[in-house]
């Protein structure tokens, strides 16, 4: 069961599990069939579904299964429940639909959950990327993953594509330099280049950067998304005091270098500072998905608030 809806993830769990499929049954070739769970009958999927008279191996792909009708969605359920041997069966699931029960009814049949939820939440993509490198059994400083997301879009495909081409280009060397040849230049540095300066207090920089954000279209969603997550995350750093980074970072589900950069930002903030600062990002985060008549205006006056609401030290 591919539970999600991120286009990329699907395809990716879907060409994987084939892999697998294939490399059990000795390299033989494995047919794909697909079919949309809401134009197939019940009696197409049986037959899909149906052991083969010559033991083929074959591959039967099920998408949008939250879409499919209460026979069809039976179909699939009592299919999964004791599949004929030889066939491979993917059901790509959103997790929502009329045919919602059908998750909970997979994963009691034993289907094997594969996580294709897409997300534009800073955190994820920073662990996103910090996998991707991972998988190509390659280890990078959390300052050159920040690096990488901030230089890509939100888009799980191209950061993806990213770290593999830095893989392959660097030989596994992948460090700060070498993202800065690749992607300096890239207007999408600037969403937390914006929230650092921001909660930094410094007012002028953050307004520059936001004002080279809107003359290269970046998305007003991303940047309030990068502003958001600096106020929370000082917010969570703040919560467990001055305890040491690495001992804090599990708890908080960050990094230690992660934790160490928001200790040194969150030392001037204090809990009145940090609550108004978090209804600012809050109302910011309604007014750039269609709440407010300007989006760009409601992100420069989120800016400067959050940028004053630093209590102490210096502001440039």
């Amino acid at each position: 069961m591919l539970l999600g809806d991120d286009d990329f993830l699907v395809e990716r769990a879907t060409a994987a599990v084939r892999a697998e499929a294939i490399a059990a049954a000795g390299g033989a070739d494995l047919p794909v069939t697909r079919v949309r769970a809401g134009d197939v009958s019940e009696h197409e999927l049986a037959e899909l579904l149906s052991p083969s008279l010559f033991a083929d191996e074959r591959m039967v792909v099920v998408e949008a299964a939250g879409d499919a009708g209460k026979e069809p969605a039976a179909a699939v359920t009592s299919a999964a429940e004791e599949l004929p041997e030889g066939i491979t069966l993917v059901v790509v699931h959103s997790g929502g639909g009329r045919a919602k029960s059908m998750v909970a009814a997979l994963r009691k049949a034993g289907a094997r959950t594969h996580d294709c939820v897409g997300s534009t939440r800073v955190g994820d993509r920073i662990d996103f990327v910090k996998k991707e490198f991972a998988s190509h059994g390659v280890r990078v400083s959390g300052d050159v993953v920040t690096q990488v997301v901030e230089a890509v879009r939100a888009d799980l495909r191209e950061l993806a594509a990213a770290c593999s081409q830095l893989v392959s280009d660097t030989g596994g060397k992948v460090d700060a330099a070498a993202v800065a040849t690749y992607y300096s230049g890239r207007p999408e540095v600037t969403g937390f280049e914006i929230a650092d300066c921001a909660v930094t207090g410094d007012r002028a920089g953050a307004l520059e950067a936001l004002a080279w954000a809107g003359h290269h279209g970046v998305p007003h969603v991303l940047l309030a998304d990068a502003l958001a997550e600096a106020v929370h995350s000082i917010a969570r750093v703040k919560s467990v005091g001055g305890r040491d980074a690495n001992s804090a970072a599990a708890e908080l589900g960050m990094p230690p270098w992660r934790v160490r950069k928001v200790q040194s930002q969150a030392q001037a903030w204090d809990a009145p500072s940090i609550a108004r600062a978090m209804s600012v990002v809050a109302v910011l985060n309604g007014d750039v998905k269609g709440q407010a008549a300007n989006a760009d205006y409601a992100l420069q006056r989120a800016v400067v608030e959050v940028a004053e609401l630093k209590p102490s030290g210096a502001r440039r």
